[in-house]
C-alpha cells in the first residue's frame, strides 16, 4: 500500500488509562489495568497465594442448622 493512501485516524481508546494498581504507572492497553506483564503476574501471584481475602466476621446471633431441628 503506498504511503500517501494511508490515513491517520484519531481513535479514542475504549477505556481511559488509569494508574496501575501495583506500581502507579499509567496502564497499558495490552495489560489493562496493569502497566506491564510483571505487574499483572505479581497481582496473580497474590491471588494464588491467598494474600487477598475478604474478611468475614461471624454473626453470633445465627445458629447452626442442627440447632433448628
Amino acid at each position: 500500500m503506498p504511503e500517501e493512501n494511508k490515513t491517520t485516524a484519531k481513535v479514542e481508546p475504549l477505556r481511559k488509562t488509569r494508574p496501575c494498581p501495583e506500581c502507579g504507572k499509567p496502564s497499558h492497553r495490552d495489560h489493562y489495568p496493569f502497566c506491564s506483564n510483571r505487574c499483572r503476574e505479581v497481582d496473580l501471584s497474590r491471588w494464588l497465594n491467598g494474600a487477598y481475602a475478604i474478611p468475614v466476621a461471624e454473626d453470633e446471633k445465627k445458629t447452626d442448622y442442627d440447632d433448628e431441628k
